[in-house]
C-alpha cells in the first residue's frame, strides 16, 4: 500500500514538473482573473466559454471593461468547398476551412501579442446515399473545429503571456 501511494506521488511529480497540464487549462498571473472574447462568432464564443467551464479559477466576462486580459477577435471566416465531383455531378468531397486573426491585450490595453492566425481546415467524404447524416456530420465537424480554435487560440494567449512576463 506504501509502495502504490509512492509510485501515484512519483508520477504525478514527474507529471507536473514536464509540464503537464490539463487541456484547457490556461495559467494566468494571480491579478488576472477574468477573461474578454471581444468579436467573433457565437460557434466560437459559446465553444470558448465551455473550455472554462466550472472548473477554472479563470472566469469569463462579456464586458471589455471588467476583462483582467481582452482577446481581440477579427477577420473571421468559415469556408465550405468542393473538392471533387463524382460522375452525375454531385459533390463527393468537401473541404471546411475556418480562420480569423486575434490580438491579446492585458489590464491596461498594452498589446501583448498582436495579427496572431489561427487556421483549422478539414476534408469530408459526402456520400450521396445518406445526405442527413453526412450534413450531421458536417455538423459534428464544425462543432471539434470550434473546439480546436478555442485550444490554438489559448496556447496563443500562453505563448503571449510567457513572452511578456
Amino acid at each position: 500500500m506504501l509502495i502504490k501511494k509512492f509510485y501515484i506521488v512519483l508520477v504525478i511529480s514527474i507529471l507536473s514538473s514536464c509540464g503537464y497540464s490539463l487541456k484547457g487549462v490556461i495559467n494566468l498571473p494571480a491579478d488576472m482573473k477574468t477573461i474578454c472574447l471581444e468579436g467573433g462568432s457565437y460557434e466560437l464564443l459559446e465553444s470558448f466559454k465551455k473550455s472554462f467551464g466550472n472548473s477554472s479559477r479563470v472566469k469569463f466576462t462579456e464586458t471589455p471593461e471588467n476583462a483582467d486580459l481582452l482577446i481581440k477577435i477579427y477577420n473571421e471566416k468559415s469556408d465550405r468547398r468542393i473538392l471533387s465531383l463524382n460522375a452525375s455531378g454531385a459533390a463527393n468531397d468537401f473541404e471546411l476551412d475556418y480562420d480569423f486573426n486575434f490580438d491579446v491585450l492585458d489590464l491596461k490595453r498594452k498589446v501583448l501579442a498582436t495579427n496572431q492566425m489561427v487556421s483549422i481546415k478539414r476534408e469530408y467524404f459526402n456520400n450521396q446515399q445518406a445526405i442527413i447524416a453526412k450534413d450531421n456530420e458536417e455538423n459534428v465537424i464544425k462543432s471539434e473545429m470550434y473546439r480546436q480554435a478555442v485550444g490554438t487560440l489559448l496556447n496563443g494567449v500562453k505563448v503571449a503571456l510567457d513572452n511578456n512576463k
